[in-house]
Formats: C-alpha cells, structure tokens, sequence
C-alpha cells in the first residue's frame, strides 16, 4: 500500500483529511498531513516532512506526497524528498483526488497511482454552467 502524506500552506491538508473521513466513515491508515507555517524555519519545515515521511512508510509501497500548489512552500520541500519510485510528489490536491487516491493506493503501483491521481484530479474540476449547457470543456 502507498502511504500518502499531504503537505499544506495551514490546516488545508487536516481538513481535507478530516472531509475524507467524514464521507467514507472511517479512519485511513498510512495517512497524515503536514501543516506549513511560511514563518517557520526552513530546517524545522524539513523535520516535519521528514517525520511525516516516516510515519506514513509502508513496507511494501512507496510514498505519495500531494501538496496544494505548485511553486509553494510546501511543494518546494518536498521535491526535496523526490526519490523515483519510491516517493513522488503531486501538486494541486483536491478531495476528489485524495478519495481516489486512499480507494485505490493498495491496487496499483504508486507509479501508475500517481499518474492515475493526475488525470482525476484534472477531470474533478469543473464549470458548472457548462454542465448545465450540457457541453464540458477539455
């Protein structure tokens, strides 16, 4: 199973957490997210990415960190820990995604989960008023 660590600018990463947990009923294991203050030291954001890197190892999968928007803090440290095949990084999370991601983490490998993650994650989002026009854009 690949373990999945959300890392945050503030609480975005618990709520999403918690939003997960309310809808599917249950708590999810190898699950956490990791809070960023901008006005926290460098080093001690790294500890805490690292640590929640840890907690979320699994034995037998790697580890997917989702954070919330490319060329953030919270995206530029994890890209430290990119590691190919076995921690990959995903920016611009969103509920639909993260659902996908903890139903479907222990039937795929996290290389082919993670590019899965992408496209849902593109296709979850849209324009309401297309929707009601009956036309969707690509």
């Amino acid at each position: 199973m690949t373990g999945i660590l959300i890392v945050t600018h503030a609480q975005l990463g618990d709520t999403l957490i918690e939003t997960l947990e309310f809808i599917l009923g249950k708590s999810q294991d190898h699950l956490q997210a990791i809070s960023i203050d901008i006005h926290q030291d460098p080093d001690n954001l790294r500890k805490k990415v690292k640590n929640g890197i840890k907690k979320v190892r699994t034995e037998d999968g790697g580890i997917l960190i989702l954070t919330d928007m490319f060329g953030g803090t919270p995206s530029n440290l994890s890209y430290a820990f990119l590691e190919e095949g076995v921690v990959e990084v995903i920016s611009g999370v969103n509920l639909p995604m993260l659902m996908r991601a903890v139903s479907v983490r222990d039937k795929m490998p996290m290389d082919k989960l993670a590019a899965s993650l992408v496209e849902h994650g593109k296709k979850s989002i849209s324009l309401a008023s297309d929707i009601l026009k009956g036309t969707k854009r690509s």
